[in-house]
């Protein structure tokens, strides 16, 4: 996994923020990156975007797909190995947000947050893991530091990302004998548009998505006799407010 040119990523949620810093950063080392997403012109546009920035004959393709959905994630995953001829790593990263104090969280809210974020993460792993098993892969979730420590108005979310995280470290150890490596990110603020937000200059002091892109192609160098299964990754400073 070291010698990242020619290798191959499958991103779920890779049409904007973490998603598409981590595809463009992906796309520079000269892998190959397939990423989903629930909109036509929202992969068109990514796709754009990044295909001018890739890098050692790397491109990406897009496909519409809904990680809510085991058959819509299986059709994506064989468009990408027909593309590509395989599949070396994936990024579960698909996830929303639905933010309210428990009593006032409707059940499609709760539904929706856990199917989406939690959910979705099982069926995109039972979608690729014969793939990561086949070529020693790397496994990746996009968990959040919303996954260990609890907040008011977050019941939903925290849920989700708890289970994330939880999910990412047992499979570590289900499959870690079969080569595959398991990790799980835990982003604190973000600079994206997650949960309809902006990027905007007051985010500078967040962590923006091509650090994290930049933070998951250094796991993808490291020793293979090293496994980081758990990385925990916060703004340097607080926001200033």
């Amino acid at each position: 996994m070291r010698e990242l040119k020619g290798k191959v990523a499958f991103i779920t949620g890779g049409t904007k923020g973490i998603g598409f810093g981590i595809a463009e950063a992906f796309l520079k080392n000269g892998i190959n990156v397939g990423i989903t997403g629930r909109n036509h012109q929202g992969i068109r546009d990514a796709l754009n975007k990044l295909n001018k920035h890739a890098d050692q004959g790397a491109y990406a393709i897009g496909i519409e797909a809904d990680v809510r959905d085991l058959e819509s994630m299986k059709e994506a995953v064989i468009q990408t190995v027909d593309e590509f001829g395989k599949i070396d790593v994936v990024i579960a990263n698909a996830g929303i947000g639905h933010f309210a104090p428990v009593h006032e969280l409707s059940v499609q809210q709760w539904n929706e947050t856990i199917e989406t974020n939690l959910t979705g993460v099982f069926y995109t792993l039972k979608a690729t893991v014969k793939q990561l098993i086949d070529h020693q892969g790397y496994f990746i979730t996009i968990s959040s530091l919303a996954g260990t420590n609890f907040f008011a108005n977050g019941s939903a979310y925290n849920a989700s990302k708890f289970g994330v995280t939880g999910f990412t470290q047992a499979v570590m150890l289900d499959l870690r004998n079969y080569g595959v490596k398991v990790t799980t990110i835990m982003p604190g603020s973000v600079a994206t548009h997650f949960n309809n937000h902006i990027p905007n200059e007051a985010d500078a002091w967040k962590i923006q998505q091509e650090d994290l892109g930049e933070l998951t192609v250094d796991l993808l160098k490291m020793h293979p006799r090293t496994l980081p299964s758990k990385v925990e990754v916060r703004p340097s400073k607080p926001s200033s407010k």
